[in-house]
């Protein structure tokens, strides 16, 4: 089977374009291949697709829409919606988009939940961070993103001084505007490459990601699959790839209805609950639930 990526930049770290690159690593060890030179059987889409002529049995997989009432949302997700609505079948990351996406674009006939795997390869072949000023410290966390209002950097950091000891190191990645923490026990360490975050994961004890309905993030399943423990909200989907040793936050429900995404709500730490949610890391057993679930769709698509 040959598959065609659409919206993929193989050349960016990002979540979703690091994924992609461990899909195609992976799901071409099962007999996959990704050249774009041989005719698609498929075509396997990230978010959205602006080739709505072409008539290959197309795969959407969503990682969230659009939603927030400060940006002009619909139009932001009326070609999301089109290729929704246009595709064979649908991959959301979690439960959480999947609740979130059918309220927004209805039920599609054809999709499954897969979550984010890691590369378990990869990282076992990395090591941890080797940093002389790391060594005075008894415990290292972590936590890394782009840095967007919702995704609660502050947050992380009050919860990091609430709750480590004067001999923990709190090790912020990715870029930082304004840091309005600063502190001895706080280290700036601007943006990494993926093998230098997974060496940073290794080192550390705890990563934090007290973000805001955020969705499926690629750092938190890595960081997890390095060893760390997570630090979650209970909004989005987080919480589905955060492990059953996570600690979760918990917050209100939210409705689903658009809000303003980057203004959250703050967060009360002292209530914890228990994570129920527990998911595949393996890259290997994810790359074939997306086989599978690619060559069920094009089954159905031959009999159609």
């Amino acid at each position: 089977m040959n598959i065609h990526l659409e919206n993929v930049d193989l050349k960016s770290t990002t979540g979703p374009n690091h994924f992609a690159s461990k899909l195609i690593k992976y799901m071409s060890r099962d007999n996959i291949t990704f050249d774009s030179k041989l005719k698609p059987d498929a075509r396997l889409c990230f978010i959205e697709t602006r080739n709505h002529d072409d008539k290959t049995p197309l795969i959407q997989r969503l990682d969230g829409i659009y939603f927030n009432t400060t940006q002009n949302y619909m139009l932001q997700n009326m070609n999301i919606s089109k290729t929704y609505e246009n595709s064979s079948g649908v991959v959301y990351q979690t439960d959480f988009n999947k609740d979130l996406i059918t309220k927004y674009f209805g039920t599609h006939e054809n999709s499954t939940v897969i979550r984010n795997g890691a590369d378990l390869d990869f990282i076992k072949s990395i090591k941890p961070v080797e940093n002389k000023a790391f060594d005075k410290y008894d415990n290292i966390w972590c936590c890394a993103s782009s840095w967007r209002p919702h995704k609660r950097l502050e947050d992380n950091i009050r919860y990091f001084l609430e709750h480590s000891s004067s001999k923990d190191l709190l090790v912020v990645a990715g870029h930082v505007e304004i840091k309005k923490y600063k502190n001895d026990r706080i280290a700036y360490v601007g943006q990494l490459s993926i093998d230098q975050l997974v060496s940073l994961y290794k080192k550390s004890n705890y990563f934090l990601h007290l973000a805001w309905l955020d969705h499926c993030p690629n750092v938190v399943v890595d960081a997890r699959a390095s060893g760390c423990k997570i630090v979650c909200s209970s909004s989005g989907g987080t919480k589905e790839i955060a492990g059953l040793e996570a600690v979760v936050i918990e917050e209100e429900e939210w409705d689903f209805e658009p809000v303003d995404l980057y203004n959250p709500p703050k967060l009360d730490f002292s209530k914890k609950i228990e994570n129920k949610f527990d998911s595949e890391l393996c890259m290997t057993k994810v790359g074939r639930q997306y086989k599978k679930f690619v060559a069920d769709t094009l089954n159905e698509n031959f009999y159609s």
